[in-house]
């Protein structure tokens, strides 16, 4: 396993970064809170957000460990690109079949965006925080992985 050096990212970016995820996704739900919708269509709305979040999240770990070496299977890889394109395509259709005005529609994919973006850069960010103090989450060692013949 190689591991690619990585450099501790600032205090300005990290706050960014949560900025990001956190102003995304609370814009997004009190967007989904004032709509009128029926509840079931905010539903819809609400999981894929959710769905969204974990798919970013899940390709960017994906990606961030197959360029450190650590193995990922083709498969799981796959299926989070799968995973991450089809929430945004359920999102386009959501949208595009809605009874909202544009500038609704247009509010909903830039929140969803912003909130994926800020959660893809929170998991970086704590990625390169763990790597920069040397491997340990907030003091605790975490686990080596197992040695591949």
């Amino acid at each position: 396993m190689h591991t690619v050096p990585t450099h501790k990212p600032s205090p300005a970016f990290v706050a960014a970064s949560w900025v990001a995820l956190l102003l995304g996704a609370v814009a997004y739900l009190i967007g989904l809170f004032n709509a009128e919708m029926a509840l079931n269509e905010k539903g819809y709305y609400l999981a894929l957000l959710l769905y969204g979040l974990f798919a970013a999240v899940s390709l960017q770990k994906s990606v961030r460990d197959r360029v450190e070496g650590i193995p990922v299977s083709g498969l799981y890889y796959a299926l989070c690109w799968f995973a991450l394109l089809s929430a945004l395509l359920l999102l386009l259709v959501g949208l595009w079949n809605a009874t909202l005005l544009l500038s609704e529609k247009g509010f909903y994919a830039m929140a969803f965006a912003l909130a994926l973006f800020g959660a893809v850069a929170v998991q970086k960010n704590t990625r390169d925080l763990i790597a920069a103090n040397g491997g340990n989450a907030s003091g605790q060692a975490v686990p080596p992985l197992p040695e591949h013949d």
